[in-house]
C-alpha cells in the first residue's frame, strides 16, 4: 500500500518511524529538527508549474507563472492545448517548454496519461512513467511526486542537496552518485519521500551552522588582526619632530 504525506502530522509520523527503524537517522533529526511538509497543486497545473521553473531562478519562474495564470482562466490542459505557441512564447515560455506542455496537454486530453493515478503507483514505476514524457526529467518527476502528489516513497536520487547531506550525515568519504543513492535508500522504503524531507532539512541546518561558524571564525580573525595592529602601534616609539637644519 502506498503511503501518502498529506499533512504535517503524516510527515512527522513517518519521520519518527524512520528514526526508530534506522538509528543512524536519530542524530540527523536532532540537528535538522522536524522538517516541514511542502505541498503544491496536483494535476496538470502542478506539473506545468514545475516545468515553468526548470533551470530558472525563483523570481523568473514566479513571474512567468504569474503571467500564465493571468492569461488563462482557468489554467488547464485544454487551455494550453488550444493556445497558439507564439502566445505562450510571449508570456515567457521557451520553445522547449511550450513543446513539453503541449505534449502533456494532448496526452491528458486523449486520456493516455493520468497524473493523479501516479499517487497510487509504486514510486519507481511512477517516476519512470513521468520521465518517459518529453521534457520531463528526473528532477521534475521527483518534485511532482513528492510535492504535488505527496508520494511517501518518492526518492530524488539525483538531488545534489540530498546527496551532500547523506554524505555528511552518514559519514561517507565522497558524495554518492545518483546510482549509489538507490541502495543507500533501501532501508527507508516505503518512506523514502519522508526521508528526503528529513535530508533536505538536515542540509539547510548544516549549511546554516557552517555559515554561523564561518562568521564566528571571521570575527575571531578580525579581532586578532585588530589586536595585532594595536600592539604594533603601542610598541612603536613616538616619532620626534625634526630639529632645525644644521
Amino acid at each position: 500500500m502506498t503511503i501518502h504525506l498529506e499533512t504535517q502530522s503524516d510527515l512527522e509520523e513517518a519521520v519518527q518511524a524512520l528514526v526508530k527503524r534506522d538509528t543512524r537517522l536519530k542524530p540527523v533529526l536532532e540537528i535538522a529538527g522536524m522538517p516541514s511538509l511542502r505541498r503544491r497543486e496536483p494535476g496538470f497545473a502542478g506539473l506545468a508549474h514545475i516545468v515553468c521553473g526548470q533551470q530558472l531562478s525563483t523570481a523568473s519562474a514566479g513571474a512567468i507563472w504569474g503571467r500564465l495564470n493571468a492569461a488563462f482562466d482557468p489554467f488547464d490542459h485544454d487551455a494550453v492545448r488550444r493556445a497558439r505557441a507564439d502566445r505562450l512564447g510571449r508570456l515567457g515560455l521557451s520553445a522547449a517548454k511550450i513543446k513539453t506542455l503541449k505534449h502533456l496537454a494532448r496526452e491528458l486530453a486523449a486520456e493516455r496519461l493520468n497524473l493523479d493515478v501516479l499517487a497510487e503507483e509504486d514510486a519507481d514505476a511512477a517516476h519512470h512513467t513521468l520521465i518517459a514524457l518529453p521534457g520531463i526529467g528526473p528532477w521534475t518527476a521527483d518534485v511532482y511526486l513528492l510535492f504535488c502528489l505527496g508520494h511517501g516513497d518518492a526518492w530524488p536520487a539525483g538531488d545534489l542537496a540530498v546527496q551532500e547531506s547523506i554524505r555528511i550525515g552518514l559519514g561517507l568519504k565522497t558524495r554518492p552518485t545518483e546510482k549509489q543513492m538507490a541502495p543507500l535508500a533501501e532501508p527507508w522504503r516505503p518512506l523514502r519521500g519522508a526521508a528526503a524531507h528529513l535530508w533536505w532539512s538536515y542540509y539547510r541546518a548544516v549549511k546554516k551552522r557552517e555559515g554561523v561558524l564561518a562568521g564566528e571564525a571571521n570575527a575571531v580573525l578580525n579581532n586578532v588582526a585588530v589586536a595585532k595592529r594595536s600592539g604594533v602601534k603601542e610598541k612603536m616609539p613616538a616619532r620626534k619632530k625634526p630639529g632645525p637644519s644644521p
